[in-house]
Parts: structure tokens; C-alpha cells; sequence
């Protein structure tokens, strides 16, 4: 399927990779020589690493060229792909390595250091591949060895349900979940009924803004596009700029952009004239929910609608506006094919129309195609998101006789900023290695430019009562980005003498959460 990046007639006429850079660099492989390149990259794993169908590999890498190669020669294979954030810092990659007993490890030699202090501790980690253009002791060169492998390679004959990739899934408790899914995720997206949601076609030029450590990555910046024989354009940008996102539309003939919520909602406030982008024909978003006023303003300004998207790392895109159909501003559309999604309450049974319940996906007698296949080692954990017939995804929801689903939240403590979902023990847990924090609850707080993000309200130690506090919510905020991925740091801090908890001493954020909108 993808792995040969299907049939010439298949192909669109532009190239199936454009990518760029800020400093001005272009990139343009085929199709045939992205095919090329992706069999020597699978030599390269099987014949020099000796890595085996079924073998952790964990890539953290940026949005480099070498990030697809990586991605389609696991596929080839059999390596269990493992994408991972740029923002993880030594603490997530050693849990990482650790919990999922990778075998290797592709970065850049910004994350190299890391690894290497961290490798000691990591029993069956054997291999180290470096995308970067300097040498690093320890570590094997990808692009060397891409360029001296062999272009000879036969694709494993991978089954439906045979493991293609983990992804890294935030929980209210503890440390992300592994989210495993197999090959049949890759093959949902060549399906007819799947294919209406973009209806991608082979002259698309289609940008998709995700983190590569995304599930949306994988989807959007790989598989959509690709099978459609369409070109995937990419931006290196590390950290999201709307004045650059705006030039790309503009100077690009992109005509398809797949972004998180905010990645809009940033692009509306730095612009203050008309964006009608002169090829951009349709845009989807996702990760958070939109704001009717916020459809209205983009209509207004570039003549297109929003359609909006939905799923979670353990499903992929399972309901959405399908391209040409009614959009109702504040609905995230309807289930899309395969999936059956429902309002169901908590014993798993299906709600009457408009009635507020969990977003539930239908798993049996049969699961979707591509439904991920559960939490890795955590057998316990993937039965507790079963309920009856159905998965429940934690969100709560609505759904109109149309079928049109309103998201109303999460029935959870998860935090959603800017489409990255963070757990609040991670952030906690953080904190606490702060000698100034001797408790801290973290919950979502509203933003008028992200919607929600990470606040913490902190009982200090004895010690630090006396410091000023305004300096010292700069230096938790740093603590929090130098021990894990920056993105999860508190953005607001407040300081209290005391945490709300239950009789059984468990803190309730849920009542925390309610302080910061109102609803006490």
C-alpha cells in the first residue's frame, strides 16, 4: 500500500514531499524516489542495526526529511514505529525507553546528550541513529547510511493486525500511556468511505502543521495525503510562527491545510487585513473545539469554512464535517466510516438525541478497522476504557437528530493546550522536585488565545514563604520546562494555603477546575 506509495497512475504531477525551511532551503523527492529511499532506509534498520519485525524504535525527531523515511521503512519491516515530541526532555525520554523496551532510537544531536546519560539505564536499548549533519561518538550516521545502503528491499508481508506504531498518550494519573496500533490504521485510510472526510486529490499540495510526535503526524503529514497520490508540503519550523504560516499560504500553491484550533486562531489575531490565499481551497482543524465566532471571523477573512475534526491517539480521526457537507458552527460532525460513534452513558448503553453523555465508539461485536489494539502491558488500563459495546473515550458530548455531535469536555483532569494533551500528574510530579512546592493540583484554565492551559495552584514549603513570589513563579515555570517537555508548563500560578481534598485525602481537581470557569 503506502509502503510503494501505490501505482504511477496514482501519482499526482508535483512531487510527494515539498519541504522547506526558514533559511530559504526547498527539498523535493518523488514518489519514486521516495520509495527508493525509504528501502535503503529499511536496509539500514534490518541488515546494519539488525533490528527485527516486532523491534521498538523510538524517533524523536524535528520535521526533517529523514522523519518519512524513518516512518515508512518501520513500516516496511515490521519495527514498531514510536514517534515522540522534540519538547521531551531526559526525564520522558528515559521513561519512554524504559516502559516501551525500545531497541533504538532516531534523533538529532540536540536530544543525543540526553541519551547517551540516560542509555545505562536502558538494558535493550542497542541502537543509536543520528539525523544531523556533525558526527557523534556512540551513534551510527542515518544519512551516511542511507546513501551507502542498498535500494534492493522487499516488503515484510505485514498482517491487518500486526503492530505498526506506539503513541505516547497523556492519563490523568501517572505516566502517558502506550497507545498501540497496527497496520490496519495505515490501510483505513486507502478506503472509499474514509476517504470522503479530505477527498484529498492527486493535485492537492497538502500542509498539515502537526507535532511529529502526534498520531495527527502519521495521519495527516503521511498517510492522507500519500495515498491519495497528492504532495505533502512541510515546513520545518520548530516552534509555530503565524507570520510564517500566513507567507506559506501565500507564497505556496497549497491547497489543503490540516492544523490544531489554535494554529487558526493564531493566524487570525496576527493578521488584522484579508487572507484570502490565492490556491488554499479547504482547511480542517481539530485537537480542541471551535468557537462559532471563530468560523465566522475565518470565513469572513478567506472565504473558506473550518471543517472540524475529532479523535484521540487511540483512534485516530473518527468523526468530523466531510468536506461538502453542512457545517454547524460549534458541531464537530458526524462518525465517519467505520466508525459508529454514540452518546452512551456510563453502563455503556446509547442516549436519546441531545442528551449530554460520554462520546462512545462501538467495538463489538467487532472493532474498527484501525481501532488502536490497547494499552501496551497495561491489560488492566484497556479494559477500563471498555464500556459494554462500546470504547469510552472520556469526552463528553451531545448529538442532534442529524447526527451532529457537540463536544461539551472531558469527563477527565486531562489538560488540552494548543491541542497538546498533558496529564496533570506529569506536571505534579514536576513540580514536587521543587524544594519550594510541598503540594500542587494542576487543572485546565481558560485562555482567550490557546482556550485552556496548565495552571497550578501550589502549597509552599516553610521555607519559601518569606520569597518573593513573583520571581518564584518564574522559577517554577522553568523548573517545570528543564525536567519535561515544555509545552506542560504551568502558564498560571497560584499560590494557596491549602488543597480542596476528599475524606479519603485525594485532591479534587474537578473542583479546582470549576474555580477557574466560573461555576462556583
Amino acid at each position: 500500500m503506502v509502503y510503494d506509495l501505490y501505482q504511477e497512475g496514482k501519482r499526482g504531477p508535483n512531487p510527494a514531499l515539498w519541504w522547506v525551511n526558514n533559511e530559504g532551503d526547498e527539498l523535493k523527492w518523488s514518489f519514486s524516489e521516495l520509495t527508493d529511499l525509504s528501502r535503503r532506509t529499511a536496509n539500514v534498520f534490518t541488515q546494519i542495526c539488525g533490528l527485527q519485525q516486532g523491534d521498538h524504535l523510538a524517533v524523536v525527531l524535528p520535521r526533517v526529511p529523514e522523519w518519512w523515511l524513518v516512518a515508512i521503512g518501520c513500516m516496511r519491516t515490521g519495527i514498531v514505529f514510536m514517534p515522540g515530541t522534540m519538547q521531551l526532555k531526559t526525564k520522558d525520554l528515559l521513561y519512554r525507553l524504559q516502559v516501551s523496551k525500545a531497541k533504538g532510537i532516531v534523533t538529532t544531536d540536540t536530544l543525543a546528550p540526553e541519551v547517551d546519560s540516560l542509555a545505562s539505564k536502558c538494558p535493550t536499548l542497542k541502537t543509536k541513529l543520528l539525523v544531523s549533519d556533525q558526527s557523534h561518538q556512540g551513534w551510527l550516521d542515518l544519512r551516511s547510511l542511507i546513501k551507502s545502503a542498498s535500494p534492493d528491499h522487499t516488503c515484510i508481508k505485514s498482517k491487518t493486525l500486526d503492530p505498526m506504531a506506539i503513541f505516547f498518550t497523556s492519563g490523568t494519573t501517572g505516566f502517558p500511556k502506550m497507545a498501540k496500533h497496527s497496520h490496519g490504521f495505515a490501510l483505513r485510510s486507502s478506503f472509499p468511505s474514509n476517504r470522503k472526510f479530505l477527498q484529498v486529490k492527486t493535485s492537492d499540495i497538502f500542509w498539515c502543521l502537526s507535532d511529529m510526535g502526534w498520531i495527527l503526524a502519521v495521519f495527516g503529514c503521511m498517510l492522507e495525503p500519500w495515498t491519495a497520490g497528492a504532495t505533502l508540503f512541510i515546513h520545518h519550523m520548530p516552534q509555530f510562527d503565524p507570520k510564517v504560516a500566513v507567507q506559506m499560504l501565500f507564497k505556496y500553491p497549497i491547497t489543503q491545510c490540516f492544523a490544531a484550533t489554535t494554529v487558526f486562531r493564531m493566524i487570525l489575531q496576527h493578521a488584522s487585513t484579508s487572507l484570502r490565499f490565492p490556491t488554499l481551497e479547504h482547511c480542517t482543524t481539530g485537537g480542541e473545539a471551535l468557537l462559532p465566532e471563530e468560523q465566522e471571523e475565518w470565513r469572513r477573512k478567506t472565504g473558506l469554512l473550518l471543517h472540524e475534526a475529532y479523535g484521540q491517539s487511540e483512534t485516530g480521526i473518527c468523526c468530523g464535517t466531510l468536506r461538502g457537507m453542512k457545517i454547524k458552527p460549534g458541531s464537530m460532525g458526524k462518525s465517519i466510516p467505520p466508525f459508529d460513534v454514540q452518546i452512551i452513558d456510563d453502563k455503556g448503553n446509547s442516549l436519546p438525541f441531545n442528551t449530554e453523555g460520554n462520546i462512545g465508539i462501538r467495538i463489538k461485536p467487532t472493532k474498527p478497522i484501525g481501532f488502536f489494539l490497547g494499552y501496551e502491558d497495561n491489560p488492566a488500563k484497556t479494559a477500563e476504557v471498555e464500556c459494554g459495546d462500546f470504547y469510552n473515550t472520556g469526552d463528553r458530548a451531545t448529538m442532534d437528530e442529524e447526527g451532529y455531535i457537540w463536544f461539551l469536555g472531558r469527563d477527565d483532569d486531562i489538560i488540552n493546550a494548543s491541542g497538546y494533551r498533558i496529564g496533570p500528574m506529569e506536571v505534579e510530579n514536576a513540580l514536587s522536585e521543587h524544594p519550594a512546592v510541598a503540594e500542587s493540583a494542576v487543572v485546565s484554565s481558560p485562555d482567550p488565545i490557546r482556550r485552556e492551559v496548565v495552571k497550578a495552584f501550589i502549597v509552599l514549603t516553610p521555607e519559601f514563604l518569606s520569597h518573593d513570589r513573583d520571581q518564584l513563579i518564574k522559577e517554577l515555570q522553568q523548573h517545570v520546562k528543564s525536567v519535561t517537555a515544555p509545552y506542560k508548563y504551568p502558564r498560571k500560578v497560584e499560590f494557596v494555603s491549602e488543597l480542596p481534598k476528599t475524606i479519603n485525602g485525594k485532591v479534587k481537581r474537578s473542583e479546582l477546575r470549576k474555580k477557574e470557569y466560573g461555576q462556583m
